[in-house]
């Protein structure tokens, strides 16, 4: 898949996701987000686009040309198949591994941004702390395999991801019809447990867990929900939590949009809080 073609069709899905969101009133109805809310989601977002992604590729690319230039496209030759499959560990794997990290007291700080919006929506899906996206190692891991040679498969493998990640925050709950439909129900059987749908990544949203919905423990998969499955993180009640968000930004009020975003480097003055040295929540 040539670049041009694969930045058309995640603009289509992008573009068709906001509008069912907006289409279903679901936008309106639940999505109340604020200033800081709208320039972490914004600021983040073009900072994955225009510094993260483009650096690690741009690294592991001039990395690779001094280290072992001969190995330049060696595997270009693998079947697409077999790309995807690499991948799949390579970069969904290694983000699930990663996400679930991040739930730990000592990175909790990089990804917190991201479990503090009080609403789901496509917004939502990059909103995190900007060295979040800098150490993940499944982005310089794609870096290193694009550089192999799975440029194509890659792009194409973007797409499908993009498909089913935004579609997991998405305010339009696509996968809740398709429950009552009961000759789809041994399909949606294998489907929630194969990718992430909104019913399990909104429960890893949840405010709280006290509702046997919630299970913000968990449910860690991006693309391949199979993982959570797999490693016993998995939690599926085909219901939505009440509230997505944070107790502690409810007891102690939100974080500044510039704390969130840029942690450890601007730390938070807030009296209980993870965006700060020594301090927590």
């Amino acid at each position: 898949m040539n670049p041009e073609l694969q930045n058309i069709l995640i603009g289509c899905v992008m573009l068709g996701y906001a509008g069912m969101e907006f289409a279903t009133r679901r936008y309106k109805a639940t999505v109340h987000a604020t200033a800081d809310d709208t320039k972490l989601e914004l600021l983040q977002f073009l900072s994955l686009l225009a510094i993260a992604q483009p650096l690690a590729l741009l690294l592991t690319d001039r990395l690779g040309a001094w280290l072992i230039p001969a190995q330049r496209n060696a595997w270009a030759d693998l079947p697409w198949w077999a790309m995807a499959g690499v991948l799949l560990v390579a970069d969904d794997l290694t983000q699930y591994l990663w996400h679930r990290a991040s739930h730990s007291a000592r990175l909790w700080p990089l990804h917190r941004a991201h479990h503090t919006a009080t609403y789901m929506s496509i917004r939502v899906t990059y909103r995190n702390n900007f060295f979040y996206y800098m150490l993940m190692p499944g982005l310089w891991i794609a870096g290193g395999l694009i550089f192999l040679g799975f440029g194509r498969v890659y792009a194409a493998y973007i797409v499908l991801k993009l498909v089913v990640i935004l579609g997991a925050h998405c305010a339009w709950r696509w996968d809740e019809p398709l429950y009552r439909i009961r000759a789809l129900r041994p399909l949606m059987w294998v489907v929630e447990r194969t990718i992430s749908t909104p019913a399990t990544h909104w429960a890893h949203h949840a405010l709280t867990n006290a509702d046997g919905i919630g299970h913000y423990k968990g449910n860690f998969g991006n693309f391949l929900f199979l993982w959570d499955v797999l490693l016993g993180t998995a939690h599926i009640t085909r219901r939505y939590p009440a509230q997505v968000g944070l107790q502690d930004d409810i007891t102690f009020g939100p974080e500044r949009w510039y704390h969130q975003m840029f942690y450890p480097v601007l730390q938070s003055r807030r009296q209980q809080s993870a965006l700060r040295l020594g301090g927590r929540d």
